[in-house]
């Protein structure tokens, strides 16, 4: 990912926050951060997101879920700011944040570069 992009989502994840109306201390937001990742269904969400964005369809089949399992793991993951939704005129898809891509590269490689 380069700078532009790196920026790009940042702003967008700072602009989602905002809009959300939900002020979070940072304890709170760690805590629902880590609610949230407990699941390892949310965690493979993440994971099938990292090569970019996907529609609802793709994800339930991907990970085998059915509408309710998928909605509520990716309502729960938006809620903690790790995916957003991109809904156009034709389909709604998801696609990981920067804290989400910040989350998986800190996973992925222990933190080292």
């Amino acid at each position: 990912m380069d700078l532009d992009e790196i920026a790009r989502k940042k702003q967008k994840l700072i602009q989602k926050m905002n809009e959300s109306g939900k002020e979070r201390n940072p304890s709170e937001d760690h805590a629902i951060g880590l609610k949230t990742l407990q699941n390892p269904k949310r965690r493979m969400i993440m994971e099938f997101l990292a090569d970019g964005s996907k529609s609802l369809d793709q994800i339930k089949i991907e990970l085998d879920m059915n509408d309710m399992q998928a909605k509520l793991n990716l309502d729960m993951l938006e809620d903690a700011f790790y995916i957003s939704k991109l809904d156009s005129s034709d389909k709604t898809e998801y696609e990981l944040t920067i804290r989400g891509d910040a989350y998986l590269e800190n996973v992925k490689t222990g933190g080292k570069k």
